[in-house]
């Protein structure tokens, strides 16, 4: 099991997250990252890697 986590004070707003990996992020009224669900496995865990290497703000992390 991989843990994702989110730094809202480093996102730009960009949305690539929710691109790729809309079930583990959402985006609140001002286009901040909202992480939905921290713990991720599988297929999630993929996406939310993806989601990882592209953040342009490298506001997003996953351990694990």
């Amino acid at each position: 099991m991989s843990k994702v986590s989110a730094d809202r004070e480093l996102c730009i707003q960009a949305g690539n997250c929710v691109m790729v990996a809309s079930e583990v992020f959402d985006q609140d009224d001002d286009g901040i990252v909202v992480v939905l669900t921290e713990d991720v496995d599988g297929q999630p865990a993929d996406h939310a890697r993806e989601a990882v290497k592209l953040c342009p703000a490298s506001a997003l992390t996953l351990q694990g």
